[in-house]
């Protein structure tokens, strides 16, 4: 797949008129469209750097240039740039629906697959972050940072940001604790964390719990992404079956009866509300969406509903 189809130049288009939304002030260090904790008024100058690919053009100082020949941007007090960090959940889990990127061939019967879903998610926020002129770091994790991708910044960046998520394989068992228990896993700059996971995990509600708190701790306003296929949401299996855990694979012969599908929906119901209920206790955004959604329902519905997202 060519990097660009990861994310179709149409939706791209779309993407440049939002902004991602944040529920505080945030004190940068570069200058971007955000308004600041800084003091200062929004035509304040504060100071000069080197030009990169991607900035605002009105920005850029030709009084300079024309002096010395070397491209520099202003900078200003109020207008500071945010730290946009994104985690895609990439361990085996996640190759389930549609094509499998492991497999190359059908498995389910409707939805995308989750993984390229999550990708294709996070390759959305990620553009607007960098259309918006923030900076912008990326990771990939199973029961580990399987790749993480230097800082970001600029529109000219994004190719990149689509290569990495798009060159990133499917991994092991998921352990989203281990993962950001990584030296440098856990960004060093105040900002947003976005999380795209299915949050199938064995650690336990406790783990979620304290890696979350750990993300608030270090100054992360955390967004968590629940990505399920329509068949996680509403199986419909009959008869004598073998589950296969896809990550341990370790298998349990099932007799799959409306009873047992009734309990395993309740079962779901109540798993997504204690991570709402985790979430809601730490200032957290939670949302759940269904790989077989367009990536218009998805921004523009659930994203902007939810205020994650702005025009």
């Amino acid at each position: 797949m060519n990097p660009v189809h990861l994310l179709p130049p149409d939706w791209m288009a779309r993407l440049e008129r939002l902004a991602l939304g944040s529920g505080r002030r945030v004190a940068g260090t570069l200058q971007g469209k955000r308004r600041s904790s800084r003091l200062g008024s929004s035509l304040e100058f504060a100071d000069y750097r080197s030009y990169a690919p991607g900035d605002d053009i009105r920005r850029f100082d030709w009084g300079v240039y024309s002096r010395t020949g070397k491209p520099f941007v202003r900078q200003f007090m109020d207008e500071q740039e945010l730290m946009v960090s994104l985690y895609v959940d990439c361990s085996a889990s996640m190759d389930f629906g549609g094509s499998p990127l492991s497999e190359g061939k059908p498995k389910g019967k409707s939805g995308e697959n989750k993984l390229l879903f999550a990708k294709r998610l996070a390759a959305s926020i990620g553009y607007i972050a960098l259309c918006s002129y923030e900076r912008l770091g990326a990771y990939c994790y199973s029961n580990r940072l399987d790749g993480r991708l230097p800082v970001l910044r600029g529109r000219g960046s994004a190719m990149r940001l689509f290569q990495f998520l798009q060159d990133m394989p499917p991994g092991a068992e998921g352990s989203l604790s281990f993962a950001l228990g990584e030296p440098g896993a856990v960004p060093r700059l105040s900002g947003i964390t976005w999380i795209f996971s299915d949050f199938w995990l064995d650690e336990g509600e406790s783990s979620i719990g304290s890696v979350l708190s750990r993300l608030a701790g270090a100054g992360q306003e955390v967004v968590l992404v629940q990505v399920l296929s329509p068949e996680e949401i509403h199986p419909e299996l009959s008869g004598d079956l073998r589950l296969v855990d896809s990550e341990l694979n370790t298998g349990k012969e099932v007799a799959i009866t409306g009873r047992v599908l009734q309990r395993y929906r309740k079962e779901l119901e109540h798993y997504q509300n204690e991570l709402r209920k985790i979430a809601s206790e730490r200032g957290i955004s939670y949302v759940t969406l269904s790989s077989d959604m367009s990536l218009q329902e998805a921004v523009f519905g659930v994203f902007a509903g939810a205020g994650l997202v702005r025009v």
